[in-house]
């Protein structure tokens, strides 16, 4: 007998989504707009960091722009074609934006070798100034963004702490280059930087990966689950308990529940009461949870074993 009524938490999932399309939208149109800035300070400077970085933001934009997209529609009920929801559409904004930044990272690794063959010389008083403003308007965005708990916003937010590092990266260097003549400096913290996204690509991919193969999510003990509902008195056993995520945040999970003895109607829905409670104090938003007597054979045992 499966049990549909689920308990909803809709307003706050609501409001928390929406300030995630805000955040995504926040972070695409400052994006945007400072890509313009350093796409003319870096012809001003001949600074290959500031220009590399302008392309960068505007492939950023472009990524941004279908993050945007693509968490909007996270944001759909579920309907006939998709009866989970959309949440996973925002997995496709994650890894959009992670092939973007690896694509881009490998291009500018390219160009920064190039430099360190045949060094130019950079204006130091232009960078530095570009710099300061750089520091402050991606930090303004990445702040935003660290309180939001989504994938894709998460892989927003690295662009955005990105870019502040790249322009402190700009900043030190510019402040040395006022005092020293060392232009090889610019390309070699391109590259260090790009590393570092390299680095955090990767990660953030893993996870998005791992959401769509159906690992069972990390932060639930799985041990601990089974434990706490053998341990109801009217259950026997367990068994075909699946848990999933649909999005990294919304955890899903089915199982089969043998009780001790036959239970009337009023005593069955006590118990997936209780059963649910359970699973929603290890952090399962949706549990369907079916139930079956000692000799009964649900006829699925053998499907996953």
């Amino acid at each position: 007998m499966h049990d549909h009524n689920h308990p909803h938490h809709h307003s706050h999932d609501h409001m928390h989504h929406h300030a995630a399309t805000g955040n995504i939208a926040l972070a695409f149109f400052i994006n945007l707009g400072f890509a313009a800035v350093e796409l003319i300070g870096g012809l001003w400077t001949n600074s290959i960091a500031i220009l590399s970085d302008a392309f960068h933001d505007f492939g950023d934009s472009l990524s941004l722009a279908v993050a945007w997209r693509l968490q909007k529609v996270s944001e759909r009920p579920g309907d006939a074609r998709y009866s989970y929801g959309y949440k996973r559409f925002s997995l496709l904004g994650a890894l959009f934006i992670s092939t973007v930044l690896l694509v881009g990272s490998v291009f500018i690794i390219k160009a920064c070798v190039e430099r360190i063959v045949t060094p130019q010389e950079p204006n130091a008083e232009g960078m530095l100034g570009l710099a300061v403003f750089g520091v402050l308007v991606n930090g303004f965005a990445a702040l935003r963004l660290k309180k939001g708990g989504s994938i894709s916003e998460r892989a927003v937010m690295l662009h955005m702490m990105e870019d502040v590092l790249g322009w402190l990266a700009v900043l030190v260097v510019s402040v040395v280059m006022l005092f020293v003549r060392v232009p090889i400096l610019d390309p070699l913290l391109s590259i260090a930087i790009s590393c570092w996204v390299l680095w955090n690509v990767y990660r953030n991919m893993r996870a998005t990966f791992r959401i769509l193969l159906q690992h069972t999510p990390s932060e639930i003990d799985v041990e601990r689950l089974k434990n706490e509902i053998v341990a109801l008195p009217e259950v026997a056993s367990i068994h075909d308990l699946h848990l999933w995520s649909l999005d990294g945040q919304r955890n899903v999970s089915t199982l089969h529940a043998v009780t001790v003895a036959p239970l009337d109607t009023e005593a069955q829905i006590a118990l997936k009461r209780k059963i649910r409670f359970i699973c929603e104090q290890n952090g399962i938003e949706h549990a369907t949870i079916e139930l079956e007597t000692t000799g009964e054979d649900c006829g699925l045992t053998h499907c996953w074993h």
